[in-house]
């Protein structure tokens, strides 16, 4: 299976003299191509971090970080910045929306830059994916009108318009009851399952359970690892105990 992201002795810091503070120490990882990793640790393991380095989101102090055979580092700002755009989904905890834009409007914003001529067919594409989000009713609604979960699918929605080899995704469930983020996991396992390679960022043993492999943090640091099989919708509370017997075991480390 082709390698999609490819980490290789990553640091990265914060502050500067005495204040600096050591966040990734030397960390490496591989990423396959339609691949569900999930990411656990403490708060503080560098979980976020990790995630921001291998998007290019945030610079690294060394290391290597190869996207899709491409080495970020080679790039230049606005080529890193096009790359992330058009090859990467980005979902965060808390949807960032316009709120002068309703929900239609607010997931064909960013696409937009590039299908200037081609509003139609955004449009078209746009509506596609909120059909199969659940959300279709909701295209001309406020986004202070909709539920938590709603706005996630939208901006799920959002992430999905330029058909992304990746979606990143940190603590997406988050800010969501225990039903929004049960339907959450089930619309990342159909991009899952179509292709789409994933890694996300959790402190939830249940939304981890949904993935194929778990790499655990600690202290900046990945200390452990957890390969799953493919979840097919059952045994997901064996799956979560296991999940969680191995996050146990870390904190005694």
């Amino acid at each position: 299976m082709n390698k999609m992201i490819v980490g290789k002795n990553i640091v990265k810091s914060f502050g500067q003299g005495n204040e600096k503070q050591i966040v990734l120490h030397n960390v490496s990882t591989e990423i396959s191509e339609g691949e569900f990793v999930a990411v656990m640790g403490p708060s503080g393991s560098g979980k976020s971090t990790l995630l921001f380095a291998l998007s290019g989101m945030d610079s690294i102090d060394s290391g290597e970080v190869i996207f899709d055979n491409t080495k970020l580092s080679s790039l230049k700002e606005d080529e890193l910045s096009d790359l992330r755009r058009l090859k990467m989904g980005f979902v965060f905890q808390q949807p960032t929306m316009l709120k002068s834009l309703n929900i239609l409007d607010n997931i064909i914003l960013p696409t937009m830059r590039d299908q200037r001529k081609n509003t139609a067919k955004v449009i078209e594409k746009a509506r596609g994916l909120m059909q199969k989000s659940g959300i279709a009713n909701l295209e001309k609604r406020d986004i202070t009108k909709v539920s938590g979960g709603q706005l996630q699918r939208a901006g799920i929605c959002r992430a999905l318009m330029q058909d992304p080899k990746v979606i990143f995704a940190d603590e997406p469930t988050g800010a969501l009851d225990s039903k929004s983020a049960k339907d959450i996991m089930k619309l990342f396992l159909d991009i899952n399952q179509r292709g789409t390679t994933l890694m996300l960022v959790t402190h939830d043993a249940m939304v981890a359970a949904h993935s194929e492999r778990i790499l655990i943090m600690k202290d900046g640091r990945i200390v452990s690892e957890l390969r799953l099989s493919k979840f097919d919708g059952e045994n997901i509370n064996r799956r979560v105990e296991e999940v969680t017997i191995q996050m146990r075991k870390i904190e005694t480390i």
